[in-house]
């Protein structure tokens, strides 16, 4: 049984893109309080389902899929450029192919702007015209407006015309960014991207027996079941472990393990990943806020859509990417790391930053425990001491040192020096993760 917030949700999504929809809509036609319907949208939004633009309303979107998520809506454009829409409203829900700065002659520019692009440009009000009937939005920068002509032309065709303050080098910087963080975001799969959903979950209810239990086994051949109330709220976890040697007519909620540990959607699918091997589960049970149950994962959906991730084609570089291209491995008995100190790397004073260290720390940590062959970890807590700033192009070696080792901890030394200085130390301990 759907909550209302489930049930607004399916409505968004049925609706056709480019829909505009508002609060007071939403909540007469789905009667329910302006309050429901609004936390509603702004869960929609979160989901890129709708976008909301300032002096617009809020328009039903197209769902972008993992694949091509880099693309971005004209009315993402709108709220990245902190813009103002002068005309073609209705086609704010379309995404951009590409960009073109319009900082050439106008035949030039005209060979370069197609259908499904964007051009940037300034005052030049025959190269707005000339863009739209090439099929393309305009964003005119500088805080310039264009003409009435231009503006119903944009109207007629669905295709935004778009004013902002900035100028054409910040416009296109800000989009740039835009564009470079939806790869990082590609780059990271989320549990709503792989999830089972609800109606394709095999559940249990909290009031039926153990022969409830035995029937699904025998038909999913699952050997763990989520347990709900009969308004879908999670309740527990039962296994097969659970059942060994109890009666057929004995309740499930007698024997299933309560507040199980579960998952939300937001979650990425590596942290998922890593707290099923560390608390030994195979089926890790989705839920919203209310804690009611939106689906499952297993252990073979994570190792799945991980090895997925890994042959994407393009990513977008966090400053975890930056450090570890920069590590260089040497010695063979002992290891030592080099390392190299790049601009991206270091504060506003040009020394290296406190994440850029500590992530430099942690990695090499992790790469001496899979030498031990002691699998994957993480850094549990760290005591870091800088001894003599670092500068920006700077070659640095890393010498790690395990102090302490146990079946499920560790702790590990470090001593960092520069030109044979000494320039940094830390302590950090490690969890195990359980293969």
């Amino acid at each position: 049984m759907s909550t209302k917030h489930e049930k607004i949700l399916q409505y968004i999504e049925s609706l056709p893109v480019g829909d505009k929809i508002s609060v007071r809509q939403i909540a007469k036609e789905m009667q329910v309080s302006e309050g429901t319907a609004y936390r509603a949208i702004k869960e929609a939004e979160n989901r890129r389902l709708v976008s909301s633009i300032e002096r617009v309303g809020t328009i039903r979107i197209e769902k972008k899929k993992k694949e091509n998520i880099e693309r971005l809506t004209f009315a993402e454009i709108v709220n990245i450029v902190d813009g103002q829409v002068l005309g073609g409203k209705s086609g704010l829900h379309k995404t951009l192919t590409k960009f073109v700065i319009g900082a050439m002659q106008l035949e030039d520019m005209m060979r370069y702007t197609d259908a499904g692009s964007l051009l940037i440009v300034g005052n030049r009000i025959k190269a707005h015209e000339n863009a739209l009937r090439a099929g393309a939005a305009v964003l005119i920068t500088g805080g310039f407006d264009t003409t009435e002509n231009n503006k119903q032309l944009a109207d007629s065709l669905d295709l935004p015309m778009i004013s902002t303050s900035y100028d054409t080098f910040t416009v296109a910087t800000m989009i740039n960014r835009a564009i470079y963080d939806q790869l990082i975001k590609k780059d990271i799969l989320f549990i709503e991207d792989i999830y089972i959903p609800m109606t394709d979950t095999a559940v249990l209810k909290n009031d039926e027996t153990i022969h409830h239990f035995q029937k699904l086994n025998e038909q999913t051949t699952h050997g763990a079941f989520p347990v709900v109330t009969h308004q879908n709220k999670l309740v527990g976890m039962v296994t097969v472990k659970d059942v060994i040697g109890r009666e057929e007519n004995e309740l499930i909620e007698k024997v299933m393990t309560k507040n199980p540990i579960a998952g939300s959607m937001k979650m990425s699918v590596a942290s998922a990943g890593h707290r099923m091997i560390w608390e030994g589960i195979d089926l890790l049970p989705i839920v919203d806020d209310d804690n009611i149950l939106q689906g499952v994962i297993s252990r073979q959906d994570v190792l799945k859509a991980l090895q997925l991730a890994q042959r994407q084609p393009q990513h977008g570089e966090t400053i975890d990417d930056l450090v570890k291209n920069e590590i260089k491995v040497l010695g063979d008995d002992e290891l030592i790391v080099e390392f190299k100190v790049t601009p991206q790397m270091t504060n506003q004073y040009g020394a290296i930053s406190y994440g850029a260290f500590t992530t430099l720390l942690a990695e090499v940590g992790s790469f001496a425990l899979k030498r031990r062959k002691r699998g994957d970890a993480v850094a549990e807590n760290m005591t870091i001491y800088f001894i003599k700033p670092v500068q920006m192009e700077s070659t640095l070696t890393v010498k790690p040192r395990i102090l302490d080792m146990s079946r499920k901890f560790v702790k590990m030394d470090f001593e960092v020096y520069n030109q044979q200085v000494l320039v940094g130390k830390a302590m950090m301990m490690f969890q195990l993760l359980e293969r």
